[in-house]
């Protein structure tokens, strides 16, 4: 330990007092330390060691070539002095000053090429470990695996020789023009020496063979063309273009050899004459041939000639994006649902979802932040076995944001010592409703208080998505846990996350890293310190798989008693022939309506994958990158340059496996995909007959976008209820519903997609169209209207279309929130089916309107009671619930939403003790909800 210290105490010192990249150099050393705490040393150290020898390769190379033509060129005019020093003082200083300027040039671009290198590690590894697909493009017959991982290689290289060409000629120009060798006002064969001829034609000749290289390359370039009635290599590309880049790459190879054979001649007319015909050659093969054709012999009869690229495109593009299997299937909507129907069903209505996470978020944030430094951030969906029922839950971690402090309370060390930490989390069912119009919470309040079987044992959320900050734990002094009373409680952190950091030598190189000198000279640290940071999780998981494009929407769940962040992770390209890129697709627009998913489609992405599920524990930050698509060439190629960076999917425990969900993002993008290539005859796909959009739907008054949602149901083929990610499918220019895809996330169908089409010569009313007939309703209309001139907001939240038994069910819940308020409250709940269009105060009302009552509903048999208390009793009972009912009113009133949610509780104990009377209509649903 004391032979390590002294290491570091001298790489400090000499990189801190003697280098010039010091800052640089202590970053990879904290940035190793990171790695080795998180058990990932191995792929800080396969990427670094990578970076490294391709920046020094490229340096070296690219200076000692630099180098070398400028000596050459010095030796071969060692007889001439630069002509701007002839005259001057400096005569005789002449080399020195040229030497040391060349030298600076020489470097900085070495530099400069060596970092654009060090960026190339991935192309290089990917490359050195490439995996075959099994399948070959339709033009040359390569596997697909070549064009994702050695064509890149190729193509850099090519640029990379070039560029390095390129700048050895122009420096070997300069210095023959400063000495006066070229000049332009002679002609070349009366001043170029024979060296000078053959230095310079051999520099030409090998950029002019790396063109050659290029123009051979550029054909497979022609998989990937934008200008076709197809993205991808069209009829002119495969019988015009190709043909023009292999006429050209042979004409460059003949120009390299017309300056390899000017060495041996007096003059240079040779390649003279030969970039003459270069360039006619290039006018004729690369513009006039290509356009010739497609304008005389493709345009008259394009559909004949492009079918077969047609074909191609829609093959490849469904592979690409995972479509090419998914079962089509009859949807009848017969419109024959019944009352044991609904029955039959209970599972789908019992777990319709209710609450929309914007009206939903609101409220927990009115009700359940308790302090102005928590923040919930986003509302997450996911489904639990509740009291041995599998149900569908919203749910929201508490985190602490530290920018939300008051000023007077910021200081350094709250922020990097003290508010360390969120805590706990908010889960409510996605169905029931209080008399309030307020969520029922599961879990609740800090410490969190559960009313069913899953307990928060571990609420401490040191990494989530607000922890933007570094922090320290272990030190002398307590970190704040939660608010209690008047006072707080506080902890020690027992966790394994963070890097330990018991030397000051570690604190040092922190310090200089992080800019922060507080870290050096502050007496709180000890042996048992530890250095938080990477801290939000999105960033984290980017520090140590940077070659993984990630979700952007984390969702948090309750394994075990501890917090755990899902992520999901993809595997992308660019470069999968004739597959339609995201951005490039005729309906781009309706995933770009919303920013977190046109997030994950900015870039020209032609190739997508969720092969990867990233587990990161809230408390202690450890990280699991857990493979769910083994057969991903892409993520195969990956295991092999990271061999223990991922886990098998056999290797994590079942509870973790039972909240992968299929992606939301990956399912909207392919969405977005099957909305054109759905259509499978290239003839309807040319003509665009069958296009489809995106639904729209009203939310707040305004027309938005239909986005994917989860529901718990059972598809028609099935007996048995799951998890599911379901979205309707509209024409283009038509509001009819003509099908609905569906993405399934439960144990072996997990990742399975299924469309579901609807009959074409019936009309199934769309979401748009039955938010019209919501309007045209006069009864609801006119209720709606009279909210809102009292002052009130109606919010009208998601339209969910729920298909049920061959038929379809829609769902609109409506909410209520103050002109001045942020507390939405769920007021009613609007049921269209077939013609009818109804709005009750619950679900259950609504559906009795439609369907009529159940026997239940009609003969309500009395419970057997325990005893009921005195009749005195009952009076002072009932008293004391007026009196606590009117302080939570009050506590409203105020926005004093901790003492409200106290006052709930209360009223809530007194009228159980109470509750000696048949429960009323919305008891029994609660009790329904709760045994669900």
């Amino acid at each position: 330990m004391k032979s390590a210290n002294k290491f570091i105490i001298g790489f400090l010192l000499v990189v801190i007092f003697g280098l010039p990249f010091s800052q640089t150099l202590v970053h990879i050393l904290t940035e190793a330390w990171w790695f080795n705490s998180v058990n990932f040393s191995d792929v800080f150290w396969t990427r670094i060691t990578w970076k490294i020898m391709a920046w020094v390769g490229t340096f070296i190379i690219y200076g000692l070539f630099l180098w070398f033509n400028y000596w050459m060129a010095q030796r071969l005019t060692r007889d001439r002095a630069f002509r701007f020093l002839d005259a001057s003082d400096l005569a005789h200083y002449t080399d020195t000053i040229a030497n040391s300027a060349v030298l600076v040039v020489i470097f900085l671009i070495s530099l400069a090429a060596a970092t654009t290198s060090a960026s190339a590690w991935e192309t290089i590894l990917k490359y050195l470990n490439a995996t075959d697909f099994n399948l070959t493009d339709p033009i040359y017959q390569h596997d697909i695996g070549f064009y994702l991982f050695q064509l890149p290689f190729y193509e850099g290289l090519k640029n990379w020789v070039l560029t390095l060409l390129g700048w050895s000629l122009i420096l070997s120009i300069a210095v023959y023009v400063l000495k006066g060798t070229i000049r332009l006002d002679q002609y070349w064969q009366h001043f170029l020496t024979k060296d000078v001829k053959t230095h310079l034609s051999l520099l030409l000749a090998g950029i002019a063979l790396v063109i050659a290289i290029g123009f051979w390359l550029e054909r497979y370039e022609l998989l990937y063309d934008v200008d076709g009635v197809v993205y991808g290599a069209g009829y002119t590309d495969a019988h015009a273009q190709r043909l023009a880049f292999w006429i050209m790459s042979v004409i460059s190879l003949l120009l390299g050899l017309s300056f390899i054979l000017a060495i041996w001649q007096n003059n240079i007319a040779l390649p003279t004459y030969g970039i003459g015909i270069y360039m006619i050659a290039f006018l004729v093969f690369i513009g006039l041939f290509p356009w010739f054709q497609q304008r005389f012999i493709v345009e008259p009869n394009e559909l004949e000639k492009e079918k077969p690229y047609i074909e191609h495109n829609i093959a490849y593009t469904r592979k690409a994006y995972d479509l090419d299997k998914v079962p089509t299937q009859d949807y009848p909507a017969e419109g024959q649902l019944s009352r044991q129907g609904l029955q039959d069903n209970q599972f789908t209505i019992r777990n319709i979802r209710l609450w929309d996470y914007r009206p939903l978020l609101s409220t927990y944030r009115q009700l359940q932040e308790i302090r102005l430094y928590y923040r919930f951030n986003d509302v997450d969906v996911d489904r639990y076995t509740i009291d041995d029922n599998y149900r569908q839950v919203m749910l929201s971690p508490r985190e602490l944001v530290y920018a939300q402090v008051p000023d007077r309370a910021k200081t350094w060390v709250n922020e990097r010592l003290k508010y360390t930490h969120g805590y706990g989390l908010v889960m409510s069912p996605v169905n029931i409703v209080t008399e309030d119009g307020l969520p029922e919470l599961f879990i609740q309040d800090i410490p969190p208080i559960s009313k069913v079987d899953l307990q928060v044992d571990e609420s401490a959320i040191y990494y989530g998505e607000e922890t933007d900050t570094y922090i320290f734990t272990g030190t002398t002094t307590q970190e704040f846990d939660y608010p209690r009373g008047d006072a707080n409680a506080f902890t020690n952190y027992e966790g394994n996350g963070g890097v330990p950091i018991p030397s000051l030598w570690q604190r040092l190189a922190y310090a200089y890293d992080l800019g922060d000198l507080k870290i050096l000279i502050s007496n709180y640290f000890a042996n048992t310190s530890r250095i938080h940071y990477h801290r939000q999780i999105q960033e984290r998981v980017s520090q140590v798989a940077p070659f993984l494009r990630f979700d952007q929407d984390p969702y948090i769940t309750l394994i075990d008693g501890r917090l755990q962040w899902i992520i999901d992770a993809y595997t992308i390209s660019d470069r999968y022939p004739y597959s339609e890129p995201v951005s490039q697709s005729n309906n781009a627009s309706a995933i770009t309506q919303d920013g977190d998913i046109a997030q994950m489609s900015q870039g020209d992405i032609n190739y997508i994958r969720n092969s990867v599920k990233v587990v990161v524990d809230a408390f202690n930050g450890t990280m699991q990158f857990v493979v769910v698509d083994e057969d991903d060439p892409v993520l195969q190629t990956y295991r092999k340059i990271f061999p223990t960076l991922f886990t098998a999917q056999d290797e994590i425990i079942a509870d973790v496996k039972a909240h992968f969900r299929y992606p939301l993002d990956l399912f909207t993008i392919q969405a977005q995909m099957y909305l054109s290539y759905h259509m499978d005859n290239p003839q309807v796909f040319y003509n665009r007959e069958d296009l489809w959009r995106f639904p729209t739907e009203i939310y707040e008054g305004n027309e938005q976008i239909v986005l994917p949602y989860y529901v718990i149901m059972r598809l028609p083929e099935t007996s048995s209820h799951e998890f599911i990610l379901i979205l309707p499918f509209t024409p283009v220019n038509k509001d009819n519903m003509v099908a609905w895809m569906a993405a399934r996330s439960d144990g072996e169908n997990y990742g399975k997609l299924l469309l579901y089409e609807f009959p074409k010569q019936e009309l199934v009313y769309g979401p748009s169209q039955i938010e019209a007939r919501i309007d045209q309703n006069p009864q609801i209309s006119q209720q709606l209207t009279l909210w809102s001139q009292e002052g009130s907001r109606v919010i009208r939240g998601d339209l969910l279309v729920i298909p049920i038994d061959q038929s379809l069910l829609y769902v609109e819940p409506v909410y209520l929130r103050a002109e001045q308020g942020e507390l939405p409250e769920l007021k009613r709940v609007i049921v269209a089916y077939a013609k009818e269009v109804v709005m009750e105060e619950t679900l259950e009302e609504a559906l009795a309107t439609i369907f009529g009552e159940t026997q239940a509903d009609v003969q309500q048999p009395t419970p057997t009671l325990p005893s009921a208390p005195p009749k005195e009793g009952v009076s002072k009972l009932a008293q004391s619930a007026l009196e606590t009912y009117q302080k939570a009113q009050e506590a409203m009133r105020q926005g004093n939403w901790q003492k409200y949610g106290q006052y709930q509780q209360e009223l809530e104990s007194i009228l159980q003790q109470l509750n000696q009377t048949p429960k009323s209509a919305p008891d029994l649903r609660k009790s329904a909800g709760d045994q669900n």
